[in-house]
């Protein structure tokens, strides 16, 4: 079978190697799509925290069971299924508290093991969730969605709270608009104005900020003053990761989503003094995908895929997918028509 595997930042290798065989725990997935995202970005570019080379990317992925045993979840083979790519060990203090998104010992597909750029997957069955409503497209959205789900609950985010989202890429637009759905008003802040003007007209924020014009001001003239109870970084970048507080009423929490390599500096009586929450959050667990998959009915999916390619020619696209002039929200990478 085929798979892409980045041996060093900057270089992808298509190759071929023998189909795996499953463990009993396991099903044997074909891989339909595989959804491109920041850590893939970032990974190739070299600046991915958790990181090693080489590595087969993807983690976003959607496929049909072609060979599975029994199981508890009855998964059966011609299941249509989106995989959950955070294989915990279940027996660490985090896993022990339900925290299997930040497993001591996680493997996290296409970051810590080899990912879904590849016709063929071994994965095992309790990571898998089957639907039969939704096409392969959808289900490879339900992953980085589920991540800005597990950031709201991090939040503890409540109706008519006020919230700042910095970062209008595809997690910063699941943020934005599951807290919609929860009964948030949306501040979203951005340097691009295509992504500005992407969320304004696609999800209905309602307000959109460029960085690069005095945003804290901007902050606290939408809120009178009161800047936001909530802000959301989904950025990664350290700049940006080190002034989210300044957007950040008293009281109120900060939760990085996205991950910077770097150490981040912050003032310590400028947060002290607003008593500030200060919160990272990692992954997702099963709760949050449920939520996502009740809830995508509600989300723009087929304008949220903005770059579509065969798997074959993905390496020739890849580079393009990191020029913002191109404008690219989701890109996503089809194994089939």
């Amino acid at each position: 079978m085929k798979y892409i595997v980045c041996e060093e930042p900057g270089i992808f290798l298509l190759n071929d190697k023998q189909k795996p065989e499953r463990a009993a725990d396991e099903a044997l997935i074909k891989i339909h799509r595989v959804g491109i995202c920041g850590t893939d970005l970032h990974a190739y570019a070299g600046n991915q925290a958790f990181f090693k080379y080489p590595r087969i990317l993807g983690h976003e992925l959607s496929g049909e069971i072609i060979d599975v045993g029994d199981n508890p979840q009855n998964l059966k083979n011609g299941d249509r299924v989106l995989v959950m790519p955070y294989v915990s060990c279940g027996d660490c203090v985090a896993c022990r508290q339900a925290k299997t998104n930040c497993c001591t010992n996680i493997e996290v597909l296409g970051v810590h093991t080899d990912g879904g750029m590849q016709e063929i997957l071994a994965i095992r069955t309790e990571l898998l969730i089957s639907s039969e409503n939704l096409s392969y497209d959808e289900m490879a959205l339900v992953e980085p969605l589920a991540i800005g789900a597990h950031a709201l609950r991090r939040a503890a985010l409540k109706a008519g709270e006020t919230i700042v989202v910095v970062g209008c890429g595809p997690i910063g637009i699941g943020i934005l608009k599951l807290a919609q759905l929860q009964g948030a008003h949306t501040i979203a802040l951005d340097v691009a104005e295509s992504r500005l003007e992407f969320v304004k007209e696609k999800i209905g924020v309602d307000h959109i900020v460029n960085v690069s014009q005095n945003a804290v001001a901007e902050v606290a003239k939408i809120t009178n003053g009161e800047l936001a109870t909530a802000v959301f970084d989904a950025t990664g970048n350290k700049r940006a990761l080190e002034s989210g507080v300044d957007y950040m009423a008293h009281g109120g929490r900060y939760i990085l989503v996205g991950l910077s390599k770097d150490d981040l500096l912050f003032n310590h009586p400028a947060i002290h003094a607003k008593e500030s929450s200060i919160l990272c959050s990692r992954n997702a667990t099963l709760e949050d995908f449920q939520l996502v998959l009740n809830n995508l009915k509600h989300f723009p999916s087929d304008v949220f895929i903005t770059h579509k390619v065969n798997f074959t020619e993905m390496i020739t696209h890849f580079d393009s997918w990191l020029s913002p002039e191109n404008k690219v929200i989701k890109a996503m990478v089809s194994f089939t028509d």
